[in-house]
């Protein structure tokens, strides 16, 4: 899989930076989300580079045959309905797993949203693993791995920072992202 994903890539004109240094625990923060393609191309490019990250999606995707391909792609269906703490079910893998990685992209919709979502910082925080900023970049044709994040539990001032690694970063749809 990884060489067909790196053929892909390169089919594609996309490259990737930054991956050397990936830890084995860590929330991946995604950004921008301004596409369905953002989900495909994160996919393709993390084993290309020989590695796999969960993600969250509304368990309404998983019915016959969808679930079979998200479970098989790392998806983990959360249900909005229930009121049980996903920090705290993520909080436990985390804890039960000695590789785990989970990407999350913080705007939480494909819709222009300069209100980030807090829960991937909250997830990290409370497992006790870094958050590794990663953006795709549509006019470099780039997947970065940016820099790996400590948040300190200031979340307010964590967000700020978090937010201005992704200033100069331009989406699928640049009109849909904001910061």
């Amino acid at each position: 899989m990884k060489s067909i994903s790196k053929f892909i890539l390169k089919l594609l004109g996309w490259e990737i930076r930054g991956h050397e240094k990936l830890p084995n625990k860590s929330v991946i923060c995604v950004a921008p989300h301004t596409s369905n393609w953002d989900l495909l191309l994160g996919l393709i490019a993390y084993k290309s580079i020989g590695r796999k990250a969960s993600f969250l999606i509304k368990k309404e995707w998983f019915f016959f045959p969808m679930n079979v391909l998200f479970n098989a792609l790392g998806g983990i269906p959360v249900d909005r309905s229930k009121k049980t703490s996903l920090t705290e079910e993520m909080s436990e893998l985390y804890a039960r797993k000695d590789y785990f990685e989970l990407a999350i992209t913080p705007e939480a919709t494909r819709k222009k949203n300069a209100d980030w979502k807090k829960g991937f910082y909250f997830i990290a925080l409370a497992s006790n693993v870094p958050i590794v900023i990663t953006m795709l970049d549509y006019k470099e044709k780039a997947i970065i791995f940016k820099d790996i994040f400590i948040p300190t539990g200031d979340v307010d001032k964590d967000m700020v920072t978090i937010k201005s690694y992704y200033k100069d970063v331009t989406a699928r749809h640049p009109e849909y992202f904001a910061l």
